[in-house]
């Protein structure tokens, strides 16, 4: 179904109907202060499969990313970072950065691989961070792209649907799309490393 949220002030039933849908192991796209992404509850494995087939990606090799409300999760997933990081991490987020992290031993359980690190995003955008809290949980997520040769990110709600609509549970209308990913920033080695300069803005941070 396609569902109308509005992007600065979501409307509690809306954002509950996405979670119940989330706990049932639904899969939803949905709109980030990026590009529109396409996710659903971490913990539901085979909704995880779901979105690596929908990407036709292996999960045991793909960089998927997890969304999370704020940063009071880190733990949870992550190693234990120094000081310095941190305080780069909430100075920037939220915001259209992805951080790449060093992982614990939670994350190869969930995906069933070796994999060392993960991608966290905190969006500054209401719908996404409105629904992780109320899940209370990170949601997976990865970027929706377009069929298009010129453009790469699908922008247009009512298009993802029609392309979507007999993939995924939910596609979550809150306007248009932005045309340019994340900024990934790499800190999983101790250092701050840029690996894609995206919408992400560091003027200020460093």
């Amino acid at each position: 179904m396609l569902l109308r949220i509005h992007p600065d002030n979501p409307q509690d039933k809306n954002i509950q109907q996405v979670v119940e849908c989330l706990k049932d192991g639904g899969v939803i796209i949905y709109p980030t202060d990026t590009v529109y992404g396409l996710g659903c509850d971490i913990f539901k494995q085979k909704a995880v499969e779901k979105i690596a087939r929908i990407k036709e990606v292996n999960i045991k090799k793909h960089n998927f990313s997890f969304i999370c409300s704020d940063l009071s999760h880190l733990s949870d997933f992550t190693k234990p970072m120094d000081r310095s990081t941190y305080k780069f991490m909430k100075k920037a987020l939220p915001g259209a950065f992805t951080f790449i992290l060093n992982a614990n031993n939670t994350i190869p359980k969930l995906f069933k691989n070796n994999r060392k690190t993960i991608g966290i995003r905190v969006p500054n955008h209401h719908i996404p961070r409105n629904i992780v809290e109320s899940l209370g949980n990170p949601i997976l997520t990865t970027s929706i792209h377009d069929d298009d040769k010129i453009l790469e990110y699908s922008t247009d709600p009512e298009l993802i649907y029609e392309k979507y609509k007999n993939q995924v549970d939910i596609v979550i209308n809150g306007g248009s799309g932005n045309l340019v990913p994340s900024t990934i920033v790499d800190c999983s080695k101790g250092e701050i490393n840029i690996i894609r300069r995206g919408l992400g803005n560091f003027d200020g941070l460093l």
